[in-house]
């Protein structure tokens, strides 16, 4: 298993694994298409990054990080937004409060207090990985490879936001050092987890990755 930076040539297979395995959200309703584009951006910016999991030539998993998430959808609204719209465009007009509350959600928690917590602004975005190698760990070490990036680039902590009955995503997360900090809602009435991992601190202790 070969893990790597993710280039642009990578995106339409982030795109597929992402349409065909992550089921949560508004984003997978969109298509291959739109995630393609999104994935090809995310790869470009700086402010955001993926790695991917080949076997041979075959990308068989992935894992997308923003910096800064907020950032990151503007950049894509101003350079992508209406070339990726037009392909999803049914689905964001049937979809339209889902994808107001999608483009709000960074502002809601990206440094914002919920309660007594305040979160990262760095959010793994999502997390994928083909059938054939699910469950050999594959997940667990792009994550890793993730964390890794953004104490390399001096990003104090990360996020990650998944649904609330989602047992093996909550699993994933706490096997490489993330605890969980709070709840939110996304989309009204559905309730999701956010966990946070936090990188070491200088002279003090550091968070396991599992």
């Amino acid at each position: 298993m070969n893990i790597s930076v993710a280039t642009t040539t990578d995106a339409r297979a982030m795109a597929n694994l992402h349409a065909s395995r992550i089921t949560e959200g508004f984003l997978p309703t969109l298509g291959v298409p739109f995630l393609t584009r999104l994935y090809r951006r995310v790869v470009l910016s700086p402010v955001a990054f993926a790695y991917t999991a080949r076997e041979g030539d075959e990308v068989v998993g992935f894992v997308a990080v923003a910096s800064d998430l907020g950032a990151l959808y503007r950049s894509f609204l101003l350079r992508d937004g209406v070339r990726a719209a037009l392909p999803s465009l049914p689905a964001v007009v049937r979809s339209w409060r889902k994808a107001i509350e999608t483009l709000r959600y960074p502002s809601r928690t990206s440094g914002a207090a919920l309660g007594t917590t305040v979160l990262p602004e760095a959010e793994v975005l999502a997390v994928a990985v083909a059938p054939a190698v699910a469950g050999q760990g594959v997940g667990a070490s792009l994550v890793r490879a993730a964390c890794a990036e953004l104490h390399r680039r001096n990003v104090p902590g990360v996020k990650v936001v998944c649904g609330a009955g989602n047992a093996a995503a909550l699993a994933l997360y706490a096997t490489c050092g993330f605890a969980v900090a709070t709840q939110v809602e996304v989309h009204g009435g559905v309730v999701s987890t956010v966990l946070v991992r936090l990188a070491p601190a200088p002279g003090g202790a550091v968070v396991s990755n599992g």
